[in-house]
C-alpha cells in the first residue's frame, strides 16, 4: 500500500513536469466546478474531483456513460442535452442554467458552459463541459423574487395611499391602485408622464414640483401638504412624502412618492376652526351684550329721573311759551335717549317686549306713508304680500321700528336713489324633529352691497359704515336682538354691487290674540294712597317719590329690599308697593314674594327695563317699563288696584 502511494505520487510529480500534466493537475484540484470531457456522442471521457463532489459519481461510475443522465427526465425527453451539444458545435459555445440531477436523485441548480474541442484541422473531437452549483444563489434569487412579488402585491393592494416611483427627472415609472383611485389616472395613462400634472398651474409656474425634487435629492426626503389636481380637474388636499432612492455607489436612481388624500381631515380642521371662531364671536357678542345691557340699565335710571322731573316741572312752571318749548325739547331729547336704550336692550335681549298677534302685511301697508316720507322721493317702495298671510307674534312698536330701521339702511345703501322691495312669505324652520312655522319679511335694496368682512360684522353693536354722526350702529343689532328674543332670526345676504337683502323671520301666531283692554285709570280713585317706593338708585327714588306725591299719595321711601321689609312691618296701612327689580341683595320679585307671604292681596308694581323679568305663579305683579312717565306710573298703579297685572 505504501509502495503504491509512493508510486502514484511519483507519477503525478513526473506528470507535473510536462505542460499537459500541469493542466491535468490543475483541473483535478478544482472542487467547486465540475470539469469534464465529452466525446462527440455525449459520452463522458474524463471526470474531475469537482464533478465527483457536485454530481456524486466517481470517475469509474460515470466515464463511458452519456452525460444526459444529469438532466431531469422531462429535459431528456425534450432533447435538451443534445441541443446543448449541437449549439456549442454550431456557435462555438453554449451556456445555460437549469435543474440537474445528482446520483442520489436530488436536484441542484446548475450553471453550464459547453465549449467544442477541435483538432488542428478543425475536426470536432469532443466537448469541454464546466458545471457550477448555483442552488444557493437560485434560492436567494427565488426568495428575493417572492419578496419583491409580495411587496409589489402589497403596494398594489394599498388603495388609501398613492405609492409610485419617479425617475430622477420626475417621470412616473410605477403606479399603484391607490394612486389610480386618488388621482384618477390608470397606469397606461400616467406612466411616462411628468408628476407635475398633479399640481395646480399656479404651483407649476412657481416651480413647486421641481423644488420638491431638488429638496428631496439634497436632504433625502421632502414632505409637504397642499392642493393637488385629479384627472377630472377636481382638487383634493394632499399630504405627500418624497424619498430619494440611490444606488450602491450613491448615484440617484429616482424617487419614491407617497401621497395621502387628507381632504376630510382638512375639512374637519376647517370646520373646527369655524366652530372656534363662531364660539369666539358668540362669547364676544355675549360679553358686549352684557356690557350693553348694564349700560342701558343705568341709562334707563338716569332717563327715568330726567323724564319724571321734566314732567313735574312742566306742571308747576308758569305757562310761558318759551319755557314750554324748552321743556318739550328736553323731554323729546330724553325720549330719544329712551329709544336708544330700547335698541341697546333689544340687542342685549333684555328689553321688555309685549308680543301680540300682528298682521304683518297690514302693518307694513299702514307704514308706507311714514316709510316714503322717511326715505325721500328718490326711493320707490314696492310691497309684495300673498293673500291671507299668517299673523306673527311680535311687539308692534318694536316691529315697526325694525322695519323702519331696515328701510333706512336700504336707503343709505342707495345714495342716488333706487328701488326698495318689501315682501312677506310663510316658510318653515326645522328645529330638532319639529317643523316650526315662520313668516319671513324681506327688505331688498339695489344698493352698493357689502363685502364678506362687512357682512360678517353688520349686526355687531356700534359697527357702522356710515359717516361720523350719521348712525349709532345699533339699528341692525336691535333688529337682530328683537328677532332672537321673539324666537326668530335676522339673516343678511349681500354682495358688492348686487344690493342687500335683510330677511326678518318671526314665529307664526297660533291664534288671533286680542290686545289687552286698556282703560284710563281714575285719578280720584288713586288719591290718598300710602305707597311704599323702593329703589337703590337715589336719583330714581327721588323722582318716583315726587311723581307719586304729585298724584296725591303719601310715600314711604326705601333704598333696599331689607329696609322696605322693615317699613312694611312697621306700617300696616300700606296700600301699594312700587319697587325696582334690579337691586343688590334682594331683587324686586324676591321682595314681592316675601310681602305676599304676609299679605297675599298686596298690589305690587315692579319697574324694570329688562326683558327677563319673569312673573312667578305665586307673585302676580304689574310691570312698569323704565323709563316711565307720570301717566304710565298712574296706569300701573291703577291696574294692580283693579286686580289686573
Amino acid at each position: 500500500m505504501t509502495t503504491d502511494t509512493t508510486y502514484e505520487a511519483a507519477q503525478r510529480y513526473l506528470a507535473s513536469k510536462t505542460e499537459e500534466g500541469r493542466y491535468r493537475l490543475l483541473v483535478e484540484a478544482i472542487t467547486d466546478y465540475a470539469i469534464y470531457i465529452i466525446d462527440p456522442n455525449g459520452i463522458v471521457s474524463s471526470w474531475n474531483t469537482g464533478a465527483e463532489r457536485l454530481k456524486g459519481y466517481t470517475a469509474d461510475q460515470i466515464i463511458g456513460q452519456n452525460f444526459s443522465r444529469f438532466y431531469p427526465e422531462p429535459e431528456r425527453l425534450k432533447g435538451t442535452p443534445q441541443n446543448g451539444l449541437d449549439t456549442a458545435a454550431r456557435e462555438g459555445r453554449f451556456e445555460s442554467e437549469g435543474w440537474r440531477v445528482r446520483r442520489d436523485g436530488s436536484q441542484f441548480w446548475a450553471h453550464v458552459v459547453i465549449d467544442p474541442i477541435r483538432s488542428p484541422d478543425g475536426i470536432l473531437v469532443g466537448y469541454a463541459k464546466i458545471t457550477r452549483d448555483l442552488t444557493e444563489r437560485r434560492r436567494a434569487e427565488e426568495a428575493l423574487r417572492r419578496s419583491e412579488q409580495q411587496f409589489r402585491l402589497l403596494i398594489q393592494g394599498v388603495i388609501d395611499y398613492a405609492i409610485y416611483m419617479l425617475s430622477p427627472e420626475g417621470m412616473v415609472s410605477s403606479w399603484n391602485a391607490g394612486a389610480e383611485r386618488i388621482n384618477g389616472y390608470t397606469p397606461q395613462e400616467i406612466i411616462g408622464q411628468h408628476f407635475s400634472r398633479f399640481y395646480d398651474p399656479a404651483d407649476i409656474a412657481a416651480g413647486l414640483p421641481q423644488r420638491a425634487l431638488d429638496s428631496a435629492a439634497e436632504h433625502g426626503r421632502f414632505e409637504s401638504e397642499g392642493w393637488r389636481l385629479r384627472k377630472d380637474g377636481t382638487k383634493f388636499w394632499a399630504s405627500s412624502v418624497i424619498d430619494t432612492i440611490r444606488g450602491p455607489e450613491g448615484e440617484l436612481i429616482g424617487f419614491a412618492k407617497i401621497t395621502r388624500d387628507a381632504t376630510e381631515r382638512k375639512q374637519a380642521e376647517h370646520d373646527l376652526e369655524q366652530a372656534r371662531e363662531a364660539l369666539f364671536q358668540s362669547q364676544k357678542m355675549d360679553a358686549i351684550g352684557q356690557l350693553t345691557g348694564g349700560v342701558a340699565h343705568d341709562f334707563n335710571n338716569l332717563l327715568a329721573a330726567v323724564l319724571g322731573s321734566l314732567e313735574l316741572l312742566r306742571k308747576r312752571l308758569p305757562a310761558d311759551p318759551k319755557i314750554a318749548r324748552l321743556l318739550d325739547n328736553a323731554i323729546s331729547g330724553a325720549q330719544r335717549g329712551a329709544v336708544l336704550t330700547r335698541r341697546m336692550l333689544a340687542f342685549a335681549r333684555r328689553q321688555e317686549l309685549q308680543p301680540t298677534s300682528i298682521d304683518i302685511a297690514a302693518l307694513t301697508e299702514n307704514m308706507l306713508g311714514l316709510l316714503q316720507s322717511s326715505l325721500g322721493p328718490s326711493v320707490t317702495i314696492e310691497t309684495r304680500f300673498p293673500p291671507a298671510l299668517a299673523h306673527v307674534m311680535a311687539d308692534q312698536n318694536q316691529l315697526e321700528l325694525a322695519i323702519l330701521n331696515l328701510a333706512v339702511n336700504a336707503r343709505d345703501a342707495m345714495p342716488k336713489g333706487g328701488h326698495l322691495v318689501i315682501e312677506g312669505r310663510e316658510a318653515s324652520k326645522l328645529s330638532g324633529f319639529k317643523q316650526l312655522r315662520r313668516v319671513t319679511l324681506s327688505v331688498k335694496d339695489a344698493g352698493h352691497g357689502m363685502d364678506a368682512a362687512t357682512l360678517q360684522r353688520a349686526t355687531e353693536p356700534f359697527f357702522t359704515t356710515k359717516g361720523l354722526g350719521k348712525g349709532t350702529g345699533l339699528g341692525l343689532s336691535m333688529v337682530h336682538g328683537m328677532a332672537q328674543q321673539l324666537g326668530g332670526d335676522l339673516v343678511l345676504t349681500s354682495k358688492p354691487g348686487e344690493g342687500t337683502t335683510a330677511q326678518l323671520s318671526l314665529p307664526v301666531s297660533e291664534g288671533e290674540v286680542e290686545p289687552r283692554p286698556t282703560t284710563s285709570p281714575n285719578v280720584e280713585d288713586q288719591a290718598n294712597l300710602t305707597v311704599l317706593a323702593v329703589d337703590d338708585d337715589g336719583l330714581v327714588l327721588l323722582n318716583t317719590v315726587a311723581m307719586l306725591e304729585d298724584l296725591g299719595h303719601e310715600v314711604l321711601e326705601a333704598h333696599s329690599g331689607k329696609s322696605a321689609l322693615e317699613i312694611f312691618h312697621a306700617r300696616p296701612d300700606i296700600d301699594v308697593v312700587v319697587t325696582d327689580q334690579a337691586m343688590p341683595g334682594m331683587t324686586g320679585i324676591e321682595l314681592a314674594r316675601l310681602i305676599r307671604s304676609e299679605r297675599a292681596d298686596m298690589p305690587i308694581v315692579i319697574a324694570t327695563g329688562y326683558a327677563d323679568l319673569s312673573e312667578e305663579g305665586d307673585v302676580p305683579f304689574a310691570k312698569l317699563g323704565k323709563p316711565y312717565r307720570l301717566s304710565e306710573l298712574m296706569a300701573a298703579i291703577g291696574s294692580v288696584r283693579e286686580g289686573r297685572r
